[in-house]
This record gives C-alpha cells, structure tokens and sequence, in this order.
C-alpha cells in the first residue's frame, strides 16, 4: 500500500515537472523566460470557477424568541438626538434689563447697544409709548383671531393706508410676523411650475418662502448685473415655454447678509427687456434709505410703480411687530385670501402701530 502511495506522488511530480517544462508553458517576458504561466493560469481558471459554484451561507431563517427580543431591548443603548451639552453651553445668554436703545442695562450694568436693528432709535421712544398705552386702554392686547374673521381693527386699516401713501402704492396688506410676510408673499404667487431668480445671497427668510413656493428656482452670482442678464437670457432662449409662465426676480434692497446695496435701476432695465416681475424686500432699507426713508426706490429713483411687490418686515427702522407687502390693489386683494400667514395668523395687536 505504501509503494501504491509512493508511486501516485511520483507521478504527480513527474506531471507537473512535465507541465512547467513543457515548451508552451513557457514564455519570454522582456528578455527574460519564465516557465510555468500557463500551469497557474489554468490553475487559477478552476479556482475561480470553484469559488463561483460555491452557494453563498444564509443561516436559518426563524424568528425570535419573546426572550430574545427582550434581551435586545435591554442592551439597546437609544444615541442621543442632540449633541452632550459642554460647559459653553451652559453659559447664560445677556439679558436686557431695560429697553433696547443706543444705550441699554445688562446684569445691572449700562453698556453701548451695537446688536440691535433699532435703527431710527424708536425704541422707547416717548411718543411710541404714549401711543402703545393708550391703544392698550382702548383695544387691549389683542384681538386673538385672523384679520379676515374677526381680527381686523380700525388701527390696522389705518397703518395699511398710511404706509400706502407713504410709498405711492395703491395698497398694503400687514402680516403679524416680519418672516411670515416673505414666507407667505412668495408662495402665494409663485406655483409650482413657475420659475424664480434670484440672488444667491439672500437671507434664510426668502431662501425659506422659495423652497415653499415649489417653483424653478435659479440663482445667480450675488449682485453681479452680468450674471443675472446671462441667466435671463438663457432661460427665455433655451426654455420655450418660458413666454408662458410666470417669471420672477426676487432681490433684496439692502442684503442682510452682505449690506451691498442693489443697484435697482439696472434690474428694472433687465425686468423689462426680459419680461419678468420683480420682488423687492425693503426689511433692510425702509427708513433709512433715501432722502425721506422711502426705501431703495427712492435710492436709486425708480418708480415704486415699476415694483410688482414690495415686502418689509416692520422689526427693524419701525421698532415694531409683524411686516407689510405693499403694491397694486390687485395684488393686495389676492394675498388676503390666498396667503397663509395672513389667512391663518392672528392679527397684530392694536398697540404696533
């Protein structure tokens, strides 16, 4: 048995002897001769076809035990839905003491005001307060309703006409939230469907009302009149529907995020080589810019008529709540049924104003 053996090893040998010298299992690689190759690559062939015959394992299939799964929620560790909380964290934030004019009191101490957007200094104003006081002795806080059931007083219709006539509209409309005005004026008249430019550096709060909105937004470089004529052009060139949908540009007067001044004038001229409406946000620039504090219109001495709609939070120049959209009747008419943060908001207490 032990010769059978031995004489099976020998002939093994003597086989791959054979295979390696055989002359077609040979090959010269840059002048050097290697023997052999053939042998392995057929030998990797059958390893490579044997892997792939394998069947890949899948343990049983059965389901758990009452006990197992009891123990599985025991060792479960949740992971946390915020961050550990560091000693940073825990830090106070400053508190006001008194009103938030050029000069305030925090812990006690009087400190120079540079946080605030009080930019007019009507914050504790005597005058302001003499009006928030006896709006309170009249109407209360607050009506605790929406403007179009039972929240309208005569004190709203009468800030609506007089920020109408300051700014040569036809109309104005109040929100009760400054953001709100932009997070209901954009979608309540851009759909889906419609396309939107806009300038890429505008705040969270229009940023917020376009993706609301549902509509094609486009962007271009930030307060480069070239980049928003190249984008118009290559949307009414390339998008042949374009004619037939409602096209906007959405700026802002003063950017919150940069404080560079729109140069209105020249978009006016692209809006109208190029047909499109024109959203402007005044928040920035209403009190402040121009020589009677009629906002970038006046700045740059367009017509407010040349604006389809102008919005402006009032937290800002005014030292009040909520904000206004401003423009056409039409216009006006159709946010005071379609536009959410009016339909939908109780309406600002009597004393804003």
């Amino acid at each position: 048995m032990e010769l059978a053996a031995l004489n099976l090893v020998n002939a093994t040998l003597n086989w791959i002897t054979f295979a390696l010298d055989a002359p077609s299992a040979r090959a010269v690689v840059f002048g050097v001769h290697i023997g052999g190759h053939l042998f392995v690559e057929v030998l990797l062939l059958v390893v490579i076809l044997f892997l792939l015959s394998q069947k890949s394992y899948k343990p049983p299939k059965r389901p758990l035990t009452k006990k197992e799964i009891d123990e599985l929620c025991d060792e479960w560790v949740p992971e946390s839905l915020i961050p550990p909380i560091t000693q940073e964290m825990l830090s106070e934030p400053p508190v006001l003491e008194s009103a938030a004019g050029l000069h305030t009191i925090i812990d006690g101490k009087e400190v120079v005001n540079f946080a605030s957007a009080n930019y007019l200094g009507f914050v504790g104003h005597d005058k302001l307060l003499e009006s928030c006081t006896s709006a309170l002795e009249k109407y209360g806080v607050g009506s605790c309703g929406p403007r179009g059931f039972y929240g309208t007083i005569d004190v709203h219709l009468d800030c609506e006409a007089r920020i109408a006539k300051f700014l040569g509209t036809h109309d104005s409309i109040l929100y009760s939230y400054g953001l709100s005005t932009l997070f209901s004026a954009i979608p309540c008249f851009c759909k889906k469907g419609d396309i939107i430019v806009v300038d890429e550096g505008v705040h969270w709060g229009i940023q917020n009302g376009l993706y609301l909105s549902r509509s094609t937004i486009v962007y271009f470089k930030h307060n480069d009149m070239e980049s928003l004529e190249k984008t118009l052009e290559k949307i009414t060139a390339q998008n042949k529907r374009a004619k037939k949908l409602r096209r906007y540009i959405v700026v802002e007067s003063v950017y919150q995020n940069s404080g560079q001044i729109a140069p209105l004038d020249k978009i006016i001229k692209l809006k109208e080589k190029y047909r499109f409406r024109v959203l402007l946000d005044e928040t920035n620039s209403f009190g402040v810019l121009g020589r009677t504090g009629r906002g970038l219109t006046e700045y740059c001495g367009v017509p407010i008529e040349k604006i389809d709609i102008v919005t402006a939070a009032m937290g800002h120049a005014l030292a009040t709540e909520g904000g206004f959209c401003t423009g056409s009747a039409r216009v006006i008419d159709h946010q005071r049924l379609s536009s959410s943060g009016y339909v939908f908001s109780a309406s600002l207490p009597p004393y804003f104003g």
